[in-house]
């Protein structure tokens, strides 16, 4: 991940910058913006349904007469479920089709987000959850491999981006309207707007995505898959990148899970709606995403990432401070290293693969969502015996953990180089 390996990080160019005997979509190109729109769109309901009751929790709490803790199992449940079927989804997109298992993964998905607002019990809750978690395990993996075969290698990273930041205005959008929505009519109400927002996005993103040009379908053997997945975790670059997608999820998931409680007591006592509209900061990871290219081109990979956690760091030092502006500062500032540090090292994962790209884009997203049940919890438990200050705690080790992988990879990179300069590239 150094500023060798940044080829493939201009942002967007000029149709005529690539060979003209290279029939991937670039910006600019046939199919490019349906294809970005469509994508966005998939992001913006896949995030939506999936943290739909994260900015709830207290008012599930409160219906519930449950702990913090308890009512947190609602977000890491359907973290969990997709953390722990996307490669076996990802394997079923390299036998169908990336497009084929996008579409059936946010049908059910859909179905099931109607279904949420008539849970009976958190354990009803809990276990519906699970399962959108586990339909909507189709989305990410296959979404990423679909961009790295369709899209020209130049394009990649504003491609991902987009995707990313299709994904953070949907964790936004879903928040800021349950907020409103619950304030007035109750939490179950507004899960089930949410629900036809997603059935919306999922209709207009089968219409709007291109037929797919340049897929190969793979084998569904057993013995074929666990070699695909045996050699990228063999690959030291592949497993540095999926250790960082965790850490920076384990921040994320833990602060806004827990910020709800936080900004409903003293000494902010916020009511329910002006607490969603707090999500609106998810605005600034929609511009970090959509911008990683650029920050790449200027510090490489690297670099990129050393600066992403160390704005998410000072966002987190800036949250414990009792006033609100500065707490909404320091959310910016978490909010902005996240996206940044996901949409780089996503997109680095996308380019290393040369073959099992939906496999290896699957073992980053499991990563990626196992962080995020692992920060949702902890960070829930450690807000109930140590208050914010303990959520802040579980960030910073986190981050620490993404600088200290990050410090790892430049030194094997350093040793690469005085053995190959090919191999350093990487």
């Amino acid at each position: 991940m150094s500023p060798a390996s940044t080829g493939a990080s201009t942002t967007v160019g000029a149709v005529a910058s690539f060979p003209s005997s290279d029939s991937r979509m670039a910006p600019g190109g046939p199919g490019y913006r349906r294809m970005s729109f469509a994508l966005f769109l998939a992001g913006v309901a896949t995030f939506a349904l999936l943290y739909s009751t994260q900015a709830l929790l207290p008012l599930i709490s409160g219906e519930f007469g449950v702990t913090a803790s308890d009512a947190s199992w609602t977000v890491a449940a359907a973290t969990g479920g997709l953390a722990l079927f996307v490669l076996p989804m990802s394997a079923l997109s390299e036998r169908y089709g990336r497009r084929t298992v996008m579409t059936a993964s946010l049908a059910v998905a859909v179905t099931v987000g109607l279904l949420v607002p008539f849970a009976p019990s958190l354990p009803a809750l809990v276990a519906l959850r699970a399962v959108q978690g586990a339909a909507l395990a189709g989305l990410p993996a296959s979404a990423t491999a679909y961009l790295a075969e369709e899209v020209r290698p130049k394009a990649l990273i504003t491609a991902i981006g987009l995707f990313v930041a299709g994904n953070s205005v949907g964790g936004m959008s879903g928040r800021v309207l349950t907020g409103w929505v619950a304030q007035e009519w109750g939490w179950r109400v507004a899960l089930g707007v949410i629900g036809a927002v997603a059935v919306a996005c999922a209709v207009a993103f089968r219409l709007l995505l291109p037929a797919p040009k340049h897929f190969t379908a793979g084998s569904l053997r057993p013995r074929v898959l666990v070699g695909t997945v045996r050699g990228h975790l063999s690959d030291p670059l592949l497993r540095r990148l999926y250790a960082i997608g965790a850490l920076f999820m384990t921040v994320f998931g833990g602060v806004y899970t827990v910020i709800g409680y936080r900004l409903t007591e003293a000494p902010f006592s916020l009511p329910q709606g002006i607490v969603g509209s707090i999500f609106l900061v998810y605005l600034v990871g929609t511009v970090s995403a959509s911008t990683a290219g650029r920050l790449v081109g200027r510090l490489g990979r690297r670099g990129a990432l050393y600066a992403a956690g160390g704005t998410t760091a000072a966002g987190l030092l800036l949250s414990l401070a009792d006033s609100l502006p500065l707490v909404l500062l320091g959310l910016v500032l978490i909010t902005a290293g996240f996206f940044a540090g996901h949409a780089v090292a996503s997109s680095a994962v996308s380019k290393t693969a040369t073959h099992g790209r939906a496999q290896a884009s699957a073992l980053y997203q499991s990563a990626y969502y196992v962080g995020s049940s692992v920060g949702s919890t902890v960070g829930a438990v450690a807000f109930h015996s140590g208050g914010w200050a303990g959520t802040v705690g579980v960030g910073l080790l986190a981050v620490l953990g993404v600088v200290t992988i990050t410090v790892l990879g430049t030194r094997a990179a350093r040793v690469a180089a005085r053995r190959s300069p090919m191999a350093a590239a990487r």
